[in-house]
């Protein structure tokens, strides 16, 4: 029986052809939305989205499915914690996008420095306002912050480099491979920064992570720029704080963002002159798509051909393991089965296990982590096989 792949967003025809190649049944059927899935998902082994929630509903009420991948790097449109319940893979395409929405990003502190939108709009209606519109500051020499400074953030920082910006940045980790200061709090860098651009995961660190006490380190008149997550942002503070500091934003997400590809909009950010509103395309060039497809199809080739999942997201990164226990051991059938026995026998969960050879493939050495203590007696019973060369056993 083949494998079957259901694609629930827009996807090259290229890369939905290198799927079926594959010997895969492809259903491409874009325009389903969050509701749709519980059913058109139910007997697929492989689901690949773009920007559709995949909730717990479809997790639970699916038959087959055993890989989720988000075509594009964050997740939080997938239920992660549904899919750890069903022992689901979730995989994502990392910094694929990142170039795409770094143009974005520069592109929309260009539109509100040189109000471009205002521009065109007076334009289409009639009014020529030259004398208004020339009255833009320009970005070279401002200092520009950028709030997470991962794949995309370092992109930004490349681009306004290129336009004479003084950035800066802010990072959970030592900012590597691009030259900008690194602050290490915000109330230290946000003050300077004539522009904040934000390039953050949605968590729930960074939840709400703009709110009004942010906002009250921004300069009067500073530009936000927000191509990432819109849960970021405490809608209702951004809202004051343009109205009491005269902050300019430009967004391309936000709160009640629509679902669908195409449609009616309403949203209180309409009539406020302060704010900019792309529709969420930071990641839709033909390029950055192109890359993201590829990498999908990479991701399910590997899948099917090894089982190795490549960006395996919800991979727990700690375990409960207390213990480690470590085996010496002959390359030898059986050998690790009777350890394991033991192991077994004494009622002890194994959280990891990872068995590397010796070049050669003689001799083994096998790396459990542990929920529980491995008793003296056990252990003697582990050296006293003569495959075992020697145990290790320790606290972690």
């Amino acid at each position: 029986m083949k494998i079957s792949v259901l694609v629930a967003d827009k996807f090259p025809d290229l890369y939905v052809q290198q799927m079926k190649d594959l010997g895969l049944e492809v259903i491409y059927s874009p325009k389903l939305g969050e509701n749709d899935l519980p059913e058109a998902a139910k007997n697929v082994d492989i689901l690949v989205v773009r920007s559709t929630v995949v909730n717990a509903e479809t997790v639970q009420k699916s038959e087959k499915l055993n890989l989720i991948i988000r075509a594009g790097a964050g997740v939080n449109n997938i239920n992660i914690s549904a899919a750890n319940q069903k022992g689901i893979y979730v995989a994502n395409c990392p910094g694929m996008n990142s170039i795409a929405v770094a143009e974005l990003a520069v592109g929309l502190m260009v539109a509100l420095d040189r109000r471009i939108p205002d521009n065109v709009n007076d334009f289409k209606n009639g009014k020529w306002n030259k004398g208004e519109y020339s009255k833009s500051e320009g970005l070279y020499g401002k200092t520009l912050g950028i709030i997470g400074v991962g794949n995309i953030g370092k992109e930004v920082a490349k681009r306004a480099q290129a336009f004479g910006m003084n950035v800066y940045g802010k990072d959970i980790s030592r900012i590597e491979g691009v030259a900008i200061k690194d602050f290490s709090e915000m109330d230290q860098l946000l003050p300077l920064c004539d522009v904040v651009s934000l390039h953050l995961p949605s968590t729930p660190q960074t939840k709400g992570l703009f709110n009004k006490k942010m906002f009250s380190y921004m300069k009067p008149n500073a530009f936000l720029i927000n191509t990432a997550r819109a849960d970021l942002i405490v809608e209702d503070d951004m809202l004051e704080a343009i109205k009491e500091k005269n902050i300019r934003v430009a967004l391309d997400v936000f709160k009640g963002e629509p679902e669908a590809k195409s449609g009616e909009v309403k949203s209180i950010l309409q009539d406020n002159p302060n704010i900019y509103v792309t529709h969420h395309i930071g990641a839709s060039t033909e390029q950055a798509q192109n890359a993201v497809a590829e990498e999908t199809v990479r991701i399910i080739k590997d899948y099917i051909a090894s089982g190795v999942i490549a960006h395996w997201v919800n991979r727990a990164k700690i375990t409960d393991a207390k213990f480690q226990l470590v085996v010496k051991h002959y390359d030898r059938p059986g050998v690790l089965a009777a350890i394991l026995a033991v192991i077994r026998d004494a009622n002890i969960n194994i959280e990891e296990i990872e068995n590397i050879i010796f070049e050669g493939g003689i001799v083994a050495t096998c790396t459990m982590k542990l929920m529980s203590e491995v008793s003296a007696d056990n252990l003697k019973l582990i050296r006293e096989n003569p495959n075992v060369l020697s145990v290790s056993h320790v606290a972690i």
